[in-house]
């Protein structure tokens, strides 16, 4: 058997200039959040993250739920455990069943101020906040919900050998900004429910640029972390370019040359290959109805140029043409009115499954190549969740908060 990753969320540092969602901390606070799992396996492990944050994270107890079962999280056998700033930490095992599609639950009981919080900043799901310690709750009131993920960057299942996945690399495209939030309607959900064997992780970023920092770490900085690092991967999805030519007017900065980002490109085909992986890759999707400062008449020139690139290139293994499958066939440069969620520049539910459906699946065979690595399985490596503790938790994400504009912090 081995551990790989039957769920991903990419994290973005609290303390950029440019924020698409307000960042927060925590403080004697609960922290109850829902995470869809793409893949399952006979057992798992939460990973936590610290990783850009200022102070040390005190976890003072820690619940997973599954199914009816409530299952306490440690980390090296101990139920309070601290992350330290710039740190991750992965849960001890725990032996509970899951399959893809399955939600599973994870409650964190904060009981000192955090400081700005590592998190996921506009993942279509919410995280619901209580005052004090109700990680055994089965049901929160007086809830605060926001849409963000906080200090979970992952979720390992203990698959077979055989296991084969892909990764999802890139941006709002992928990450679900514009679909129904708490509907799993993101365009890497469509893609799953498509897929016979394997399955694909989400590692987009909302404002994900291939070739600067902000919003994230860019894709070439991030790429050996969220993509290679992960057991049992045998392709890459990727959708990028949008933001290092849409974003670079909130910044006062220039657009990216459609020479740098075929560079850019190209390197990141460069370093899939050399790994082993096959790699697929995005057209640049439309973007014109984002309005002034985001869409300019130069970045829709160079996606142009771009595009035409990624179609006709040889340097990846497989290309889905997003642009062509979600554009206004009428005005190209738009997302074609029945698919944009309504700000000209994100796909609505319908939109992502589009987007979804602009993958061959003859391209996304999803087999085992042989870069997993085997774990010995045995009752003393395994946390005994004990009988099911009914009532399950509660997880319905009624009242979302309306989303903050883009914000630049000067």
């Amino acid at each position: 058997m081995i551990w790989t990753a039957g769920f991903r969320s990419a994290v973005i540092s609290p303390h950029e200039r440019l924020q698409l969602s307000r960042p927060r901390g925590f403080a004697d606070q609960t922290v109850r959040q829902v995470l869809h799992l793409a893949g399952g396996g006979e057992a798992l492990r939460v990973r936590l993250t610290n990783r850009y944050g200022r102070a040390p994270l005190t976890v003072a107890a820690a619940t997973v739920a599954v199914g009816r079962r409530l299952v306490p999280l440690t980390v090296d056998g101990a139920e309070r455990f601290v992350v330290a700033a710039g740190e991750e930490a992965v849960s001890d095992p725990v032996e509970a069943p899951v399959a893809a599609g399955e939600d599973v639950v994870v409650s964190l009981y904060l009981p000192e101020r955090t400081g700005l919080a590592t998190y996921s900043h506009r993942p279509a799901d919410v995280a619901r906040i209580v005052d004090g310690n109700h990680v055994t709750s089965p049901a929160l009131t007086g809830v605060e919900q926001v849409e963000g993920r906080y200090y979970l960057s992952g979720v390992d299942v203990l698959a077979p050998p055989s296991t084969a996945i892909a990764v999802a690399f890139g941006d709002s495209w992928f990450e679900g900004v514009g679909t129904t939030v708490g509907a799993n309607h993101r365009s890497v959900d469509f893609l799953n429910r498509r897929l016979d064997h394997g399955w694909v992780v989400n590692q987009g970023i909302a404002g994900n640029r291939l070739l600067r920092d902000e919003i994230g770490e860019h894709a070439l900085a991030r790429f050996d972390r969220d993509v290679l690092s992960i057991p049992a991967v045998t392709h890459v999805l990727v959708h990028l370019g949008i933001n290092d030519l849409a974003l670079p007017g909130l910044l006062g900065e220039p657009p990216a040359t459609a020479g740098a980002l075929v560079e850019g490109f190209t390197t990141l085909a460069d370093r899939a290959h050399r790994a082993g992986l096959k790699i697929l890759v995005a057209t640049i999707g439309p973007f014109a109805g984002a309005g002034p400062g985001v869409s300019t008449p130069a970045g829709l020139a160079i996606r142009r140029v771009v595009n035409d690139w990624i179609r006709t290139t040889d340097a990846f293994d497989a290309v889905f043409d997003v642009a062509a499958a979600v554009a206004d066939p009428d005005a190209p440069d738009h997302i074609h009115p029945a698919l944009d969620s309504g700000d000209g520049m994100h796909l609505n539910d319908r939109g992502a499954e589009a987007m979804a459906g602009a993958v061959h699946l003859d391209d996304l065979v999803l087999r085992s190549q042989g870069r997993s690595q085997r774990v010995p399985v045995t009752s003393t490596s395994i946390t005994n969740p004990g009988p099911p503790s009914p009532p399950a938790l509660d997880r319905s994400a009624a009242g979302v908060p309306r989303r903050p504009a883009a914000r630049v912090r000067r």
